[in-house]
């Protein structure tokens, strides 16, 4: 029986993690995360930081963090980047770490459109610290006793292989993308055994909308910026849709976590959180916090989600001569102003 409840146990936090990816409410903030076509959409190099603790006041929260580096080599139309993750949950040490490689191209459909395709390469590593896990034999004889369960030591780290794809059409004012991760649904068990990670499909979009106009706006450009994000993963699927409101070089967001179109087997509608959001834009850095207030069944109990993001934008070298006008990058909508470069 014992042996009975620690695979049924194992086989529950496989089917969690196989479930869905670690989400981030600053989507944007985290951009070859969302859709690898995100690569190389700054004048010429990015690095990102997000950070994201969801329900601290659990035992043991879900701590997620993620690195990101990206560069725009106009000689070839491309982007090229690298991503970095560690996510960890659960009082057993669940931890999943992944490194990857991005690509994407340019293509100038006029003066206005570019297409960006982009693809994800993506080696990954999960598992638990079978140091934490007691069982019955290790509680009998006590003094921290592991347990000597055959159970527990086909318990190993499974490593995989990931490839994803993704696109963006965007233009100065407007954007809409897709992203399909986990194109090859790799095997995340940790027993030996088959349990596959599924595709995730995203789709995303929104746009700027400029509020001032005349000299004011080369002073202290206001402006909005609504967007959404859909995910479907599992059979599971999540909206988030909002609004930033923009006088630079602060910016205020909200955001709205649900789906109030659908309801749950009990009728009640299916939601999740209401997220408030600050960003601070400055020349090179952007720095954003947000906190997810939960308003599901969950109730405030778990304590939210907090969230911080720092993007560094910097432009090592001039544009090359050679580079014709017409393959040089058209800016995508950005939620801060640059002078210069995005307006």
């Amino acid at each position: 029986m014992k042996r009975c409840w620690f695979i049924v146990f194992i086989g529950l936090i496989s089917g969690v993690a196989s479930a869905q990816d670690p989400q981030f409410s600053q989507y944007y903030q985290a951009p070859l995360y969302l859709n690898p076509g995100f690569t190389g959409i700054t004048p010429q190099q990015r690095l990102v930081v997000n950070n994201r603790i969801q329900w601290p006041n659990l035992p043991q929260a879900f701590n997620t963090f993620m690195a990101s580096y990206d560069i725009w080599v106009d000689e070839l139309r491309s982007g090229f980047g690298i991503i970095a993750s560690t996510d960890k949950m659960g009082s057993a040490g669940w931890r999943t770490t992944t490194l990857g490689l991005t690509y994407s191209y340019k293509v100038r459909l006029n003066e206005k459109i570019v297409f960006s395709p982009g693809l994800y390469f993506g080696y990954g590593v999960n598992g638990l610290d079978r140091t934490k896990l007691i069982l019955g034999d290790g509680l009998q004889y006590g003094d921290g006793h592991q347990s000597l369960d055959p159970a527990l030591q086909r318990l190993g780290n499974q490593q995989y292989f990931d490839f994803g794809s993704g696109f963006l059409l965007y233009s100065k004012s407007l954007w809409l993308g897709a992203a399909f991760s986990h194109m090859n649904t790799p095997n995340l068990s940790i027993l030996n055994e088959v349990s596959r990670l599924s595709m995730k499909t995203t789709i995303h979009g929104g746009a700027r909308i400029n509020l001032s106009g005349g000299i004011r706006s080369a002073e202290r450009p206001s402006y909005l910026t609504p967007s959404f994000v859909y995910r479907n993963q599992s059979g599971i699927s999540q909206l988030d849709v909002g609004i930033n409101y923009h006088v630079d070089p602060v910016s205020i967001g909200f955001w709205y976590r649900g789906k109030p179109f659908q309801k749950n087997v009990i009728g009640t509608v299916q939601q999740d959180a209401l997220i408030f959001l600050l960003g601070i834009y400055l020349k090179d850095f952007t720095v954003g916090y947000s906190y997810d207030f939960t308003i599901s069944p969950l109730s405030t109990s778990a304590g939210g989600a907090h969230e911080i993001s720092i993007v560094y934008e910097f432009t090592a070298k001039p544009l090359h001569r050679g580079v014709k006008k017409r393959n040089r990058l058209i800016p995508c909508p950005t939620f801060n102003s640059k002078q210069g470069f995005w307006n």
